[in-house]
């Protein structure tokens, strides 16, 4: 999630303070990354120091407005046109834990697989029970309901992904995924590459 971005494409709406940046945040998302104002604070001095932000008047209350400056409203422009960029390199500590479980010898991957499946089933159904307690036709209604859809989407896709691991690893017995350590002894340095598909 880009803070950042976020915080530069409500200050294009108009002049905010921190506080109200926060507030401003957490209607759009419905409180599910809650940012305290520190981490506020310290994104707009970076964008201050990029030249996308600048200091403006201070209420009678004390409170510094932020103004968004031109190469700020640009950078938004492009954020939001631009495709948002899943790094292949993403580590992924699930599918790391079911490949090392696959083949560790001794470990029972099936057990990970059924212990993670009903922990990831209850998440969804806690998650479709917020969403159906919630319905809301407001703006920020719906912009809280695209936050929780991801993460049903996200949460749905997870129960599949586990059980095509699950028949996957059916097909093989357990004893022919075993790794053992290998006698091979590696060279310092950085390891060389794995032989493989490359991830697009």
């Amino acid at each position: 999630m880009s803070v950042r971005q976020t915080l530069l494409a409500i200050l294009a709406q108009g002049p905010c303070y921190g506080y109200q940046l926060r507030h401003e945040f957490d209607r759009r998302t419905g409180s599910i990354w809650p940012l305290n104002v520190g981490q506020i604070y310290n994104t707009l001095e970076r964008l201050e120091r990029d030249g996308l932000v600048a200091r403006g008047a201070t209420d009678a209350h004390g409170h510094v407005y932020w103004e968004i400056t031109d190469a700020g409203a640009a950078d938004v422009d492009r954020w939001l046109v631009s495709p948002v960029e899943r790094g292949q390199a993403t580590r992924d500590e699930l599918a790391i834990k079911i490949a090392v479980a696959a083949t560790l010898p001794g470990a029972d991957a099936a057990e990970v697989i059924d212990t993670q499946r009903a922990a990831s089933s209850r998440r969804l159904d806690g998650l479709r029970e917020v969403r159906e307690s919630r319905e809301d036709d407001s703006p920020q209604g719906l912009a809280w309901s695209l936050v929780v859809d991801s993460m049903i989407f996200a949460a749905d896709a997870e129960l599949r992904w586990l059980d095509h691991v699950r028949t996957r690893l059916a097909q093989h017995p357990q004893h022919t995924l075993a790794l053992e350590l290998t006698a091979d002894r590696p060279k310092r340095g950085r390891p060389a590459r794995a032989a493989g598909p490359a991830l697009v």
